[in-house]
């Protein structure tokens, strides 16, 4: 048997890991990695990729997926609610950026068709890169990070037009065009019309029944079955695969299986999506960025600077301060994933050569390497540029927040002013404690305002807009963001401007409880934990318990920081890759030749292993207090609390010692 397929499919594994893996510890995205993958494997450098029609396949499919998750994640409302950034600022920059590159494209002997097509590429931006930068650096809800999720938007959605007239643009008859392109959109629209349909007759009744059967995997395959049905249907009316993926995802978004969907097609569209990367990568001659490095660098500098400096004059003439018109511009001045898969498209429909498509490929991957080190740093080369009018995050906090905390002291920060901050602060009124609140959503911010609540608008991860609230005449800072990065923000800046105050922080769970504490945070509150503790006060005061009984209970586990709490027994749901630090608890069954049998619990050394005794059960009793002479025995279930892996070596421990 040949196995060379699977050495090579193991050598582009193995790399993929590696270099994915590099680029991570260095806070940028995988995709370039993959693209990285990609370049150093390919026929014009080690040449390891095998020249197989099934990676181009496989490619074509993981394209396909990433139009299904990109329909997935459009909602209908929130275009609705964005419809004059989305459709008039992203739509005007689309053109105009069209054009330009077209325009210099024919200018360079490429045809006319093809020009088009090269300018439509180019005048994408990377959803992939920007998403993750500007989350990763919580910028994501500022002004310029919401300008540019919704610049993005629109440019999602002009890929679809671009897939459509490709083939129609490869035909080369300037003659026949009008009517094939009047036959290609009708088809759009019938798929549209099919798609909906289907969406609001057949797709959500068939995933009702598909949830119904509590299986995931069959979800999974229904889901995997639906988008490939979608794509198949656009091609057989002779559109791309990619469309019929789009509107797939489009339906489903609006049904209550959406999250769910995202979650079961990640893994799939993540792998698929790399394999896609990879072989963009490999169509890239690198010899040419020495032959041609002029040239290729100044197309990318053009990419960058002319592409980034037509958005924030765009976005300046909507309104927007300059500050945040050139953040945005900053932010969107690279060419992207779909750009690529145009690009490929266009290729694969002969309207575009691998040979001249050299120098754009360069230097759109080039462009992609270079916006994540513009994205991390727009901050600081925006404050550079208008120092002494710009504070590093936001533009300067508005004046009524400065005003508001003037004279305030002894006063509750709330950063965070969702349902949480919002109880918190009712409470207070009524305590007659004064605070202030912070948060970034303005339609809450406004109607809360008119209410009479003291919050405004401001990033609290930012030590100066936390410095006008006054923070070191503050009795405490409340963190009720359920989300721990954004959490670790806010602590590392209040304790930079007031290192004694208190900080309670609100958390989903357990998980991480040790580092926000390591961080600076005073009390940690678990939302589990807590409603835990005030069930159980319900359960014993109905029977019969006391109430002072039941909160000494309570106290006790507070002091404790939860630890008889946070481990517990999960099931195949909860075993994932997400939490390997999280407590949780294991049972190990004593069998006639384990090491521990016969053992005392002093000799047990478990604690070598970072894990804990909880209880054993012998028999029918369960024993929860140990003394120096308890011993185990034979068909004891030993109880054991620890991480992912320390359990698994305390389990090896008690059998094998």
């Amino acid at each position: 048997m040949d196995h060379s397929a699977l050495n090579d499919g193991l050598t582009l594994l193995g790399l993929s890991v590696l270099v994915v893996w590099v680029f991570k510890r260095i806070k940028l995205p995988a995709i370039l990695g993959y693209l990285f993958v990609g370049i150093l494997v390919g026929p014009n450098a080690l040449a390891w990729l095998p020249e197989s029609d099934s990676i181009q396949m496989l490619a074509e499919i993981g394209v396909v997926f990433l139009l299904f998750m990109i329909g997935l994640e459009f909602s209908m409302s929130r275009l609705v609610a964005m419809k004059t950034t989305v459709f008039g600022l992203g739509s005007i920059q689309v053109v105009i950026s069209t054009l330009s590159g077209g325009i210099i494209a024919w200018l360079t002997g490429i045809d006319w068709q093809a020009a088009l097509v090269v300018g439509g590429a180019l005048a994408l931006s990377s959803t992939a890169i920007v998403a993750k930068q500007l989350t990763d650096q919580l910028e994501m809800q500022a002004r310029h990070g919401q300008l540019a999720i919704a610049i993005l938007l629109f440019q999602d959605l002009a890929v679809v037009p671009l897939l459509v007239v490709i083939p129609i643009l490869a035909m080369g008859n300037e003659q026949s065009l009008t009517i094939p392109i009047l036959i290609a959109l009708g088809k759009g629209l019938l798929a549209f019309i099919i798609m909906f349909q289907s969406g609001r007759w057949l797709l959500r009744p068939f995933f009702h029944l598909v949830a119904g059967t509590r299986s995931s995997e069959i979800f999974t395959l229904a889901t995997l079955f639906v988008s490939l049905t979608a794509a198949w249907l656009t091609n057989q009316l002779g559109l791309s695969l990619a469309l019929g993926a789009f509107l797939a995802g489009l339906m489903l978004s609006e049904t209550e299986y959406k999250h769910q969907i995202q979650a079961d097609i990640r893994p799939f569209r993540d792998v698929l999506m790399g394999i896609f990367f990879i072989s963009v990568g490999a169509e890239l001659d690198v010899t040419i960025i020495v032959k041609e490095w002029f040239w290729i660098g100044l197309l990318t500098s053009g990419l960058i600077i002319g592409k980034g400096l037509v958005i924030a004059l765009l976005t300046r003439l909507f309104g927007y301060e300059l500050p945040v018109s050139l953040r945005t511009g900053l932010i969107l001045g690279q060419a992207g994933e779909f750009g690529l898969a145009v690009l490929i498209v266009a290729i694969s429909n002969n309207l575009l050569s691998l040979q001249e498509t050299q120098p754009i490929i360069a230097a759109a991957i080039l462009s992609m390497l270079i916006s994540p080190i513009l994205i991390r740093y727009n901050s600081r080369i925006t404050e550079s540029l208008f120092r002494g009018t710009y504070i590093s995050g936001l533009n300067a906090p508005p004046k009524e927040l400065t005003t508001a905390c003037q004279n305030l002291s002894k006063h509750v920060v709330i950063c965070g002013f969702g349902r949480i901050g919002q109880n918190l602060a009712n409470i207070l009124r009524e305590m007659s404690i004064p605070y202030v609140a912070l948060d970034l959503d303005y339609s809450l911010i406004r109607e809360a305002w008119e209410a009479g609540e003291n919050v405004f608008y401001g990033d609290s991860t930012h030590a100066e807009i936390l410095k006008k609230t006054e923070l070191t005449q503050a009795s405490a800072l409340i963190i009720t963001f359920d989300d721990a990065l954004i959490s670790e923000h806010i602590i590392h800046s209040a304790r930079f401007l007031n290192k004694d105050i208190p900080i309670i922080v609100r958390s989903k769970d357990d998980r991480h409880m040790d580092k926000l504490h390591a961080v600076g945070a005073s009390n940690v509150v678990p939302e589990s934990f807590e409603a835990s503790m005030m069930l159980a006060i319900h359960v014993l005061q109905h029977m019969g318990i006391s109430t002072d009984k039941s909160m000494d209970f309570v106290k006790r586990a507070r002091e404790d920081e939860y630890r008889r709490l946070r481990g517990y027994f999960r099931g195949e749901d909860t075993l994932g890759m997400d939490e390997p630090e999280s407590l949780r608890l294991h049972t190990v069954i004593l069998l006639p030749d384990c090491f521990a049998v016969g053992k005392s619990v002093n000799e047990l050394t478990l604690s070598n292993t970072d894990s804990s005794l909880i209880a054993v059960r012998r028999g029918k009793n369960r024993i929860d207090f140990f003394d120096k002479n308890f011993r185990f025995k034979i068909g004891d279930a030993v109880v054991i609390e620890g991480t992912q892996n320390t359990v698994l070596n305390a389990e090896k421990y008690i059998l094998t010692g």
